[in-house]
C-alpha cells in the first residue's frame, strides 16, 4: 500500500525563454532531477505558467506519445504542422496530440495563464507507425455531475468525447465541499492527484496548491478538505498490458 506526497519543493523545476514561462514537474524527465519517475502509462507531467506576459515555446517535434494539454487558468494558443494554423484554447478546454509517426507543434501561453501538459504512453512500439492526429475539446463538452459533497467534471471517462489510445486512463476535475471525506479506491489502479486549489489534510499533513499525490494498492482514502479544495485526478492501470517506454529503456 502506498500514498506518496510530493510538495512543490520536491518537484523538478523548469523554464522557457529566460523565465517567461515557469514550470513545476510532478513527473519530470530523468535529467530534470525531480523525485518522481514515470509510472503506469504516465510519462511526464508539467505545470506551466506565465508569471506576467505571454510567451511562446517554438515549433518542436513529437513521436509516439500522446501529448495532452489542459488549460487551468487563462488561455493558450496551439500550432501544429498538421493543421498549420494557430488555435486558441480557453480555461477548462483540453487538447490531445496523438503524435504517432511524427508531428511538430508550438504553443503560446498567454498573459497570466497556466496549463498542464501531460504525456501518456499508449504503447509506443505500435503508435510510432501510426499517422499523427489531433483533437480539441471545449469545456462545455465534458459532463458535470453533482454528488452529495462534491462536483465532478469528467474530462476522460464515461460520457466524455475525449478519445485516446493509452489504456485505462480516466481524468477528472473534482471540487470538494469543505469537510471530511472518505472515498473508495480500486487497489488495481494508480491514482494521481494534483491540488489545483485549497487544502487537503491527510494524516495531519496540510497539503496546499501544487502538491501532488501518487496512490496505489489502496482501497480507501480519508481526508479533510478546506478552502474550496479542487483536485485534478487521473486514474491509470497499476500495470499496463504492454511494456512502457520507461520500462524498456530504464
Amino acid at each position: 500500500m502506498s500514498i506518496l506526497i510530493y510538495n512543490k519543493e520536491d518537484q523538478a523545476s523548469g523554464n522557457f525563454n529566460s523565465g517567461e514561462i515557469l514550470e513545476k514537474k510532478p513527473i519530470g524527465f530523468l535529467q530534470d532531477g525531480g523525485e518522481l519517475n514515470p509510472y503506469s502509462n504516465l510519462f511526464y507531467w508539467a505545470d506551466a505558467w506565465t508569471p506576467s506576459s505571454r510567451s511562446t515555446i517554438g515549433l518542436h517535434p513529437h513521436q509516439g506519445f500522446e501529448i495532452c494539454s489542459f488549460v487551468i487558468e487563462g488561455s493558450i494558443k496551439h500550432f501544429d504542422s498538421q493543421q498549420n494554423k494557430w488555435i486558441e484554447l480557453l480555461k477548462g478546454d483540453a487538447q490531445i496530440i496523438r503524435s504517432g509517426n511524427g508531428i511538430s507543434h508550438a504553443e503560446e501561453i498567454l498573459d497570466n495563464s497556466r496549463m498542464f501538459q501531460i504525456w501518456f504512453d499508449p504503447d509506443i512500439s505500435k503508435t510510432i507507425s501510426k499517422p499523427a492526429s489531433y483533437s480539441d475539446y471545449k469545456l462545455e463538452s465534458f459532463p458535470l455531475s453533482k454528488k452529495e459533497k462534491s462536483s465532478v467534471l469528467t474530462i476522460k471517462g464515461k460520457g466524455s468525447p475525449f478519445k485516446m489510445d493509452s489504456e485505462g486512463i480516466e481524468i477528472y476535475e473534482i471540487n470538494y465541499d469543505d469537510g471530511f471525506h472518505e472515498i473508495n479506491l480500486n487497489s488495481e489502479l494508480v491514482y494521481s492527484f494534483f491540488i489545483k486549489k485549497g487544502t487537503l489534510i491527510h494524516e495531519n499533513q496540510n497539503l496546499a496548491q501544487g502538491a501532488f499525490l501518487k496512490i496505489d494498492k489502496e482501497s480507501k482514502l480519508n481526508f479533510e478538505s478546506k478552502n474550496g479544495l479542487e483536485i485534478f485526478k487521473i486514474t491509470s492501470p497499476l500495470r499496463t498490458s504492454y511494456s512502457t517506454y520507461y520500462e524498456r529503456f530504464n
